[in-house]
């Protein structure tokens, strides 16, 4: 789905799906208990979700990988990933191998080529399946509703640079289907209040409302009992499944006791949590119990700003902070939970939201203040961060505290978590809340700066919690703070790729994310990676190469000027000057140089390249001078044609070649019947000139199609441009007998001179 997925329900998605799919549905059991196998749970519908096929790649940087996106619905208890993959191409392609990557929230993070991540950049790794070209099913139960991404690529691309036209065409199409069971039947579990439930076969769905500001949530069965027995065999599944990570809890009562619970610290808030409670009795055995849900309130103190309530004159202000006495907004969570004046349980600061590009946000409280950091309670700031844009990018946290406001024996503690703020410093320190594990950092006399990069972070409400904590002397915490000042950002690449990167937005049906196309040997998430870079003197010397390998076509202009070939001897210079040019515009790293727009240098390269090898090939003809100029005409056109059609397919430039060899083929053939001799009629000319040329084209072509890779890119193509240039002189045929050499570089002089007339076949005075 996602914005282009089609959505269909019950057994019209039979009807609609064919083939492999079809048998999958058939086979896809419905997820009723144990033990009953013959009844359905008619409080299940099913629903499909599909996008269009996409062609897969081999892998060389992000933008290689193909994304899908979907959009589970709410209350879905089983997901299944139907993955499907054809070859076009014929029996000359190999079965090569598929990885396909899953995640929950944002697209996932992956490394195939195992390079290195930036610093302080947090990755979890990614789930993933390695498949052929076969169909494969993967099951989630009770995923967590909103969005999930499928990416899918080819193995790792080879070094090899292929030619267009030359190489077998294999595609592998990539389609994955998702199909749910969603629950139309859901009950609700108030807080405080007892909700009776009895289990037979089915499973019982419930779900509860976790307001925000919730600090803890306990589950807990009373009275449970089984035919009258005690003991509560009953598995209650709390949460939703994600991927990579799942951070489900699982209460399972099998005592002799009546009554069992589970606690959850800071659960997600502002939001359904799903329940689910399945009996492990045997068959036709029903299970009587009572689920209770208690919420513990979070009273927060909100921090407000001088500006902001100026109506009210009588609040007290701390000039050194820019606090303002403590807003006591806090919710009523549930109808027996009384907040009102317990202590305060986090300092809530106001976090302004400004957007100020596609994927770029940038997040500070309000006025500029910095955050205050006591022993006593979490700073707590939110970053809003579920727009459904914001994970295509990079999450950038940057946070600094004064040094002389830390002690040796203080520390302040940080955590960065999704869904709801890690609250429990003071008997933990892992950042780990019900269904999240955060990321931790640390501020002390040691480090006063932490950084932290999350890439593709999750669609969701971010929490910032910051805390003082003494391990060693905690009472040196009690009349402590610390002022931290924080940078955050979101932005679609780090550092913008760096010097070696180009910084891209993808889209995938109206999803935009970015990634780092490196260049000049750099790898990496960000182009960090200079394992396999090239150093400057490197760049340098490629770029040499490239461009200077071009001035062996100053040995074709001249001796097209010095055999009176003047459209010829332009046709090289114009090539020489835009493959000197576009190479030059055409280098990674430091040593570029571009005269023009990139696009337009090599559309000029390609064409001056193609228009050569057809010049040269009519020069050798020998046609009539009116016929001979039509040709080049007409054969200058069509390459400029073909070339806007599809500049690297290789028979655009093949094709035109090889109607001009055919043409001097003919023409050859006729003038040996006609002069009954072998033509060219001079021996020397066979040994010395045209198989010396021959050769060298035959090399130059075998080099450009077969030896060219990524890594000697710049030795063999400066060895095509000299084959080129060279089999261009030797090929070229000699002039005329009669013709003076440089004549037509002599100025014709008539001063009062005979002239002749070639039209009229006149003899004038002038």
């Amino acid at each position: 789905m996602g914005g282009a997925g089609t959505r269909t329900g019950g057994a019209a998605v039979v009807v609609a799906v064919a083939g492999p799919l079809l048998l999958l549905l058939l086979a896809w059991p419905p997820p009723a208990a144990s033990g009953d196998t013959r009844k359905s749970d008619i409080r299940l519908v099913s629903e499909q979700f599909s996008q269009s096929p996409q062609k897969l790649s081999f892998y060389s940087w992000y933008g290689s990988a193909r994304l899908f996106h979907f959009r589970v619905p709410p209350d879905t208890v089983l997901l299944r990933w139907l993955l499907q993959v054809s070859q076009s191409g014929g029996p000359t392609c190999a079965n090569v191998e598929i990885t396909v990557y899953f995640r929950y929230g944002a697209p996932p993070v992956i490394n195939p080529l195992g390079t290195s991540f930036p610093a302080n950049t947090s990755v979890q790794p990614s789930f993933f399946v390695k498949m052929f070209q076969s169909n494969t099913s993967i099951n989630v139960s009770h995923p967590a509703p909103g969005d999930w991404f499928v990416a899918a690529h080819l193995p790792p691309s080879s070094q090899k640079i292929e030619v267009k036209g030359f190489v077998p065409t294999c595609a592998y199409i990539f389609q994955p289907d998702m199909l749910v069971m969603r629950a139309v039947e859901v009950s609700i579990l108030e807080p405080d209040i007892p909700f009776p439930q009895t289990l037979l076969s089915h499973p019982s769905y419930l779900k509860i409302f976790v307001p925000e500001y919730t600090q803890e949530l306990r589950l807990e069965l009373q009275g449970c009992a089984s035919n009258g027995s005690l003991g509560c065999p009953v598995r209650l599944t709390v949460g939703s499944a994600t991927l990579p990570s799942n951070f489900q809890k699982v209460l399972t009562c099998t005592g002799p006791t009546q009554a069992c619970h589970l606690l959850l610290p800071s659960p997600p808030w502002d939001r359904w949590l799903q329940v689910t409670a399945k009996s492990l009795a045997g068959p036709h055995v029903s299970v009587a119990f009572s689920a209770v849900a208690a919420l513990t309130a979070c009273r927060p103190w909100i921090v407000n700003f001088q500006h902001l309530l100026q109506s009210s004159p009588n609040q007290s202000c701390n000039t050194s902070t820019g606090l303002l006495s403590p807003s006591p907004g806090y919710q009523d969570l549930g109808r027996n939970s009384s907040v009102g004046g317990g202590p305060f349980c986090l300092m809530n600061y106001q976090v302004m939201r400004e957007d100020t590009d596609v994927v770029s946000v940038h997040f500070r409280p309000l006025d500029r203040v910095s955050v205050l950091v006591q022993s006593d309670m979490p700073s707590v700031m939110r970053l809003q961060l579920n727009t459904a844009m914001d994970s295509g990018g990079s999450l950038t946290i940057s946070l600094w505290a004064n040094k002389s406001m830390i002690s040796n024996n203080t520390l302040v503690m940080v955590c960065v978590n999704a869904a709801s703020p890690f609250l429990s410093f003071n008997t933990s320190l892992n950042c780990t809340t019900a269904f999240f594990q955060g990321y931790p950092l640390f501020l002390s006399t040691l480090s006063r700066k932490a950084n932290l990069i999350i890439p593709y972070p999750e669609t969701d409400y971010w929490y910032l919690s910051l805390q003082l904590v003494c391990p060693q002397s905690p009472e040196e915490c009690e009349k402590a703070s610390v002022l931290v000042e924080t940078t955050l950002y979101l932005v679609p690449c780090l550092n913008d790729c760096g010097p070696y990167g180009q910084c891209l937005l993808l889209r995938r049906h109206g999803y935009l994310y970015a990634g780092c196309s490196c260049k000049a040997g750099w790898r990496g998430w960000s182009c960090t990676d200079n394992s396999t870079a090239q150093t400057i003197a490197q760049q340098r010397t490629a770029a040499l190469l490239l461009t200077l390998s071009n001035l062996m076509f100053l040995a074709p202009i001249t001796l097209s000027v010095y055999r009176c070939l003047l459209v010829e001897a332009s046709v090289y210079a114009y090539t020489m000057f835009f493959s000197t040019f576009y190479h030059a515009c055409d280098q990674p790293g430091d040593a570029v140089l571009c005269i023009l727009n990139y696009d337009t240098l090599q559309y000029c390269d390609f064409l001056g390249s193609g228009v050569s090898i057809w010049v040269t090939i009519l020069c050798m003809a020998r046609l009539k001078a009116s016929l001979k100029y039509v040709l080049l005409l007409l054969g200058t056109l069509v390459f400029a044609m073909s070339l806007q059609l599809d500049r690297r397919g290789a028979w655009n430039m093949m094709g035109p070649c090889l109607f001009a060899f055919v043409v001097m083929v003919t023409m050859w053939v006729y003038r040996c019947g006609h002069r009954r001799h072998c033509y060219p009629t001079s021996w020397q000319r066979w040994v010395f000139y045209l198989l010396p040329g021959i050769s060298m084209a035959a090399v130059a072509i075998a080099i450009y199609t077969s030896m060219m890779t990524n890594d000697n890119y710049y030795y063999t193509h400066s060895i095509w441009h000299m084959l080129l240039a060279g089999s261009t002189a030797f090929l070229l045929p000699p002039r005329d007998k009669h013709a003076e050499p440089w004549a037509c570089s002599q100025k014709l002089t008539c001063h009062y001179q005979i002239c002749k007339n070639h039209r009229e076949e006149l003899y004038t005075v002038t």
